[in-house]
């Protein structure tokens, strides 16, 4: 039935039902361990990192909803399928368990056809999952030998080659030549101090947001942040950078979200300047920000060069698209980035984009809630 023995952990809390089923799995050839509760089951897995877990509902100690929702709070533990067994079939509980995180259910009683069925359709997902993943390592791999020797080369090529040129030839070079090779020198370093920073933070942010509890606690203890001034003083910079400040339309509305001021001014900064990268000059760049629901939502508009369905599915670290009849700067890791920083402070990211014609990104961050005692003139 596989090509590699894989382990699964059953959990039941009813003898014969538990033994009947590492039967079956012994039969099959998997390597099988059990457990009688969802707590004894919950530290089994951690000890024996199961390929799939085989989990009744209804248990003392942990129920199956607890047990899931255990593990799926565990960065380790978080992708392991799990097969839930019930003696309901009530939709409520189906969808319950569901939005947990299960991955199947078998209704009991069952036969050992129906458990192997609800095994190989696991497995094969994994399969699939796994093959995917190494498809966009080696997209990685292969944009990574494209652009980052060139955004690492570039800029050294000039901090290397314009001092040693001055150097050679001081006495002879005139004064605004020298200033401009200095000139390019000082950007190009800033560029390259740039690129480092982006890498530094884009793997931080990868460390931390695997690790769900210290997640929760920065999101816990984020700083409210007033954000009219900010973006728009960012967007201004951006604009004037790209020498478009006409094209710069901002629209906002004043209010506090849950992230820091570096971060939110960090994530529009990139935002912006993607916008005004990817369109052509006299086309308008919009920001539009609208508050509802507890949710702050930030749009940047552009009616440039878009991007394909593919392409907004495929936004990750050092992705550059159409690199070979574009020339552009940086390594990809703008949106990435961004979208991280958006995550880790528990807001959300999107991209809906026509190519050719328009890209629309949205964010939108949480508000702080304000009771009642924080409202002015309570005491």
């Amino acid at each position: 039935m596989q090509s590699t023995i894989k382990k699964i952990l059953v959990v039941e809390d009813e003898p014969q039902v538990r033994e009947n089923i590492v039967s079956i799995l012994g039969f099959e050839g998997f390597y099988r361990t059990a457990a009688e509760n969802g707590l004894i089951g919950l530290q089994r897995a951690k000890e024996e990192m199961p390929d799939l877990i085989i989990c009744d509902v209804m248990m003392p100690e942990l129920n199956g909803y607890e047990f899931i929702d255990s593990l799926r709070q565990d960065p380790q533990m978080a992708g392991i399928p799990v097969i839930f067994l019930t003696a309901k079939a009530d939709r409520t509980d189906f969808r319950q368990g569901m939005e947990l995180g299960a991955d199947d259910y078998l209704t009991k009683p069952f036969t050992p056809a129906e458990l192997r069925r609800a095994i190989e359709v696991q497995f094969k997902k994994q399969t699939i999952i796994a093959q995917k993943n190494q498809v966009k390592f080696q997209q990685l791999c292969n944009t990574i030998t494209v652009s980052l020797p060139h955004e690492l080369h570039t800029p050294l090529q000039s901090i290397i080659a314009l001092p040693q040129l001055l150097m050679e030839e001081w006495d002879s070079t005139p004064d605004t030549e020298k200033l401009e090779m200095m000139e390019t020198v000082y950007t190009s370093g800033k560029r390259l101090y740039g690129l480092t920073q982006n890498f530094l933070l884009y793997a931080k942010l990868e460390v931390t947001l695997s690790d769900a509890e210290k997640v929760a606690g920065i999101r816990e203890y984020a700083p409210h942040t007033f954000l009219k001034m900010i973006v728009e003083e960012t967007a201004y910079q951006e604009a004037e950078n790209a020498q478009r400040t006409l094209d710069l339309e901002i629209d906002l509305q004043d209010e506090a979200v849950q992230i820091p001021s570096a971060s939110l001014k960090k994530v529009i900064k990139e935002l912006i300047n993607n916008a005004f990268k990817f369109s052509q000059s006299g086309s308008k760049v919009s920001v539009i920000g609208v508050p509802s629901n507890n949710l702050y939502s930030l749009y940047v508009i552009d009616y440039g060069r878009g991007m394909t369905s593919e392409q907004i599915a495929s936004v990750g670290a050092y992705i550059q698209f159409n690199h070979k009849l574009y020339e552009q700067n940086g390594a990809g890791l703008g949106l990435i980035t961004s979208k991280r920083l958006i995550e880790l402070y528990g807001g959300e990211f999107t991209i809906e984009s026509i190519p050719g014609e328009q890209t629309i990104v949205r964010i939108a961050l949480p508000m702080p809630v304000i009771s009642q005692d924080d409202e002015p003139g309570k005491s």
